[in-house]
């Protein structure tokens, strides 16, 4: 006994049942009934047994007919489904994307992104970590992470980098300081301020240290923290200055600070989609590369490319 069957021959059984004849069911899916009469007798010495008893006057569903017919109804209900799902995933409607991206990231650019994104992509599952930048690189390549979100100084040569923003580095201060008036300040002048530092392994960290050099100056680091919101809370303390990128100010905003543009050299950080150049891209993932592209989320001192 072969049970080879095709999901149309199941569907030509399920018609000559559900429609209680071969005519019918014949008119339903638009065949002519001799087709339909050849198949169900296929299936029925496919399957050994006999489906549909036949009189002269109706056709009656035998009890292995009906037996028959609700496992072939799961099939075609499950193929169907499978199908529709299959086909949401080649229309980016549907399957799932995996985000990696800096705090600041996470915080700032991204929910309005997704806000949009899930408003047109309501059935794509959409999940977001968040890390250092290292890490962010690091979930990419490993293919963990669809897409990361991140600061980029020097583009990795392994990796696919999409530039959609820029920050500009600025000084935070308390609101009564005395830099309050001014419109600007070089990195040598903040240089002579007690100055609260993020964590060596902070992207913010490495590109302030990269502009005090270029200033042919060093910080007076007092004090040392990785979190944004310590290091706001120490300056709002009036413990030192600091250094922030415009993406992270509104995260700050608690501290009530004032801030002001670095200039001499005038820094900024490139803000980018990075992706794995051999891991695939489903269009539900190439979706929210472009959403983030058009993206314009309001932030102090950033410009959008």
């Amino acid at each position: 006994m072969s049970m080879d069957l095709t999901v149309q021959q199941l569907r030509l059984v399920l018609a000559v049942h559900d429609t209680g004849g071969f005519t019918p069911a014949a008119e339903r899916l638009h065949l002519a009934q001799s087709s339909i009469s050849r198949a169900v007798r296929d299936v029925e010495r496919r399957v050994g047994t006999t489906l549909f008893r036949r009189t002269t006057r109706q056709l009656v569903t035998t009890p292995e007919g009906v037996e028959f017919c609700l496992v072939a109804r799961r099939v075609v209900e499950s193929f169907d489904a499978g199908i529709n799902h299959f086909q949401g995933f080649l229309a980016g409607s549907r399957g799932r994307v995996r985000v990696a991206a800096l705090p600041s990231m996470a915080a700032i650019l991204l929910p309005p992104v997704v806000s949009a994104y899930r408003a047109e992509h309501p059935d794509v599952e959409l999940s977001i970590t968040d890390g250092m930048s290292d890490e962010v690189l690091a979930e990419v390549r490993a293919g963990t992470a669809d897409l990361g979100v991140t600061v980029v100084a020097e583009p990795p040569p392994d990796l696919v980098v999409l530039p959609i923003a820029t920050d500009r580095m600025c000084a935070v201060f308390p609101p009564e300081h005395r830099f309050a008036a001014r419109a600007a300040l070089t990195w040598a002048e903040l240089a002579g301020e007690p100055h609260i530092a993020f964590g060596a392994d902070s992207s913010i960290r490495q590109h302030a240290d990269r502009a005090f050099a270029a200033a042919g100056t060093r910080p007076r680091v007092v004090l040392e923290s990785g979190n944004i919101s310590a290091v706001a809370g120490l300056v709002a303390a009036g413990l030192g200055t600091a250094v922030m990128p415009g993406t992270v100010l509104p995260l700050v905003a608690f501290a009530g600070l004032a801030h002001v543009p670095l200039t001499e050299p005038e820094t900024h950080r490139r803000i980018a989609v990075i992706r794995a150049p051999h891991h695939p891209q489903p269009p539900a993932t190439r979706a929210f590369t472009e959403a983030l592209t058009r993206a314009r989320t309001p932030a102090p001192e950033t410009s959008w490319l």
